[in-house]
Parts: C-alpha cells; structure tokens; sequence
C-alpha cells in the first residue's frame, strides 16, 4: 500500500479503539458510584481486601504488626470548581482505556501484522493473550498491593505533627492512576525483552551481569513504596519484579539458543 493507504488503515484501526474506550467510558460513567466508592476510594477503606488479607496471613506467619494495614482516615476535599467533575471524566477516560486494552492492542496487532513474515507471526502466536495477561495482572498488582502500600506511608507521613494531611481529590487520582497503569506496563518487561533480544539489543548474558543492580533498584523501589522498615512489607512488593527479571532471562536465552540452532542449520 501506498503511505496514504496505510494512514487510512491506522485512522480505522485507532477510530475503532477509541470507540471502545468510549464504550468502557459509558459503562463507567452508568455505575460511577461503584467505580468511585468502591474502585477508585477503595484502598481508603478499612474493609479494602487486601489489609483483611494482610493481616491473616501476618497472624499466621506470627507477624502480623509487620504486614497489618488500616484503612487510611484523612478527609479528602476539592478545591476547585470543576475538579469533581474533571475527575469523573479522567476516570471514564482511564477506565475505558484499562477496560478497552485488548481491543486496543488486538487493533494494533492488526496494523502491524502484514509486515510480519510467516516465520515472525509463528513466533509471535499468542502474543495478544499474553500482553493482555500481563497487563491486567500488573494492574490487578499496582491497585492492591502498590497502592495501598504507598497511600498508607504518605498518610501517615508527617514533617511535623501538627501539619495535618488532607488531600484533595484531584492529587488522590493523580497518585492512584500512575501507581495501577505503572504496574500494569512494568508487568510488560518480560515481553519487552523478548523483543530486545529478537532485535540483538539486549542479551541474557548482559542482564544476568547487571543483575545485581537490578535488584538493588527493585529493593530501592520497594523501600520507598511500603510504609515501614520491615523487611517482609519491602518484599511483598520486590518479589514479583524480581520474578519478572528472571523470567525476562530466562526468555531471552531461550531466544539465542533458538538463533545459534538457526545459525548452524544455515552454516
């Protein structure tokens, strides 16, 4: 196709995603006192599932102050005319695309698809229930095990005593939003490696050499997110991107012994 023609097949395909989007923006907008109360305010809540779950497991581990959480007693506010509603909206919009997200790439898949060799979509099989897997999973991560964690240790930060937190709406969404979409793509890094490797940017042998400091940014992350010095908070957090590097090793040496068993059937 001419570079016309392929303009006019990616304005169908993203036409198409925002339609989706609109329509999870809809769904949202009719149960918006379940998406708000429940979804968006949940972590606030003392009855949030994961301080419950928490607190069993911490009892039966016989740590329970280390994992323990309550739910987060600050009343929030808005300090502008509009920013109740502005919020509303960015929810629609967010939830839609989070709700959208593998139509969303299913579109783009399609885009793409044509310029693959046959070898390249074989290799690529699955590729949209995998994404879509490891994004919901990631999200699923950032909502109740990210974000609880911070949300408790900036609500109970305090430079001085009688400084007394109360947040408005529109900075609890700017926290929240980043937190569940930033798991969401960081839950990517195995796939995003797989690439890299295909393409010989990155191999397992350069990751496994930087490993360790890896994982000291993993940890550094951990320490800033979890809402004490304990040690089992810090790990809650680190354990799955720590699991997740070593996967994207191990993925991306299976990748280069698929390339050298390749190389020896051309030599």
């Amino acid at each position: 196709m001419s570079f016309i023609d392929h303009l006019e097949e990616l304005r169908g395909h993203l036409f198409r995603s925002i339609i989706a989007v609109l329509i999870g923006a809809v769904v949202i907008a009719i149960y918006q006192n379940f998406f708000i109360k429940k979804v968006l305010l949940g972590p606030t809540h003392a009855d949030f599932p994961t301080y419950g779950f928490l607190c069993k497991v911490g009892r039966y581990l016989g740590i329970e102050k280390a994992l323990c959480m309550k739910g987060i007693n600050i009343q929030m506010q808005s300090t502008g005319v509009t920013t109740q509603f502005s919020t509303l909206i960015s929810v629609m919009l967010i939830g839609g695309i989070i709700m959208a997200f593998p139509f969303i790439f299913w579109e783009f898949w399609k885009f793409i698809r044509p310029a693959l060799t046959k070898k390249e979509l074989q290799n690529t099989r699955g590729v949209i229930f995998w994404v879509s897997l490891l994004f919901f999973t990631g999200v699923f991560f950032g909502y109740f095990v990210v974000a609880p964690y911070t949300l408790n240790f900036f609500s109970n930060f305090q430079l001085d005593e009688n400084i007394e937190n109360k947040w408005t709406i529109a900075s609890y969404f700017d926290t929240m939003i980043p937190l569940i979409l930033g798991a969401g793509l960081a839950f990517q890094l195995p796939l995003l490696m797989v690439f890299l490797a295909k393409i010989g940017i990155v191999s397992a042998t350069y990751l496994s050499k930087v490993r360790k400091y890896s994982v000291i940014i993993i940890m550094i992350v951990a320490a800033v997110i979890t809402p004490g010095p304990d040690v089992i908070s810090q790990l809650t957090v680190a354990i799955p991107l720590l699991l997740l590097y070593e996967i994207s090793i191990l993925l991306t040496r299976k990748i280069e012994k698929q390339r050298k068993e390749e190389d020896k059937e051309w030599s």
